[in-house]
């Protein structure tokens, strides 16, 4: 299934996309933030009791690869791992450039 992704401004419209994805039903390990700084990811991953684009997703040769890459190439390579076509996390990426966070859903 193809992920649903949601742009939202800031990190506090994150928070709440998240809260309200959980009283629509959704289950924590199926929501996952995302912004350009890994920093404010996983404090807003940790806040908002949802998850980052890790490991598990990615597998583990990408999860080690993207150690030696660009942010922005990282955070593309983070996306196309969870069903994004390129064109698509070029787009996303581009987002999070200009300070906007991702609030992803029906990552499997």
């Amino acid at each position: 299934m193809k992920p649903s992704v949601q742009i939202v401004p800031t990190a506090m419209d994150a928070l709440h996309a998240v809260q309200e994805l959980n009283r629509r039903g959704y289950r924590q390990e199926n929501i996952y933030v995302l912004a350009h700084d890994s920093k404010q990811t996983k404090s807003l991953s940790e806040s908002a009791a949802a998850n980052e684009i890790g490991m598990k997703e990615e597998g583990m040769f990408n999860a080690m690869a993207n150690v030696f890459k660009s942010r922005g190439d990282e955070i593309r390579s983070k996306l196309t791992s969870i069903g994004l076509s390129d064109m698509e996390a070029e787009r996303y990426e581009e987002e999070l450039d200009r300070g906007r966070v991702l609030v992803i859903t029906n990552v499997h």
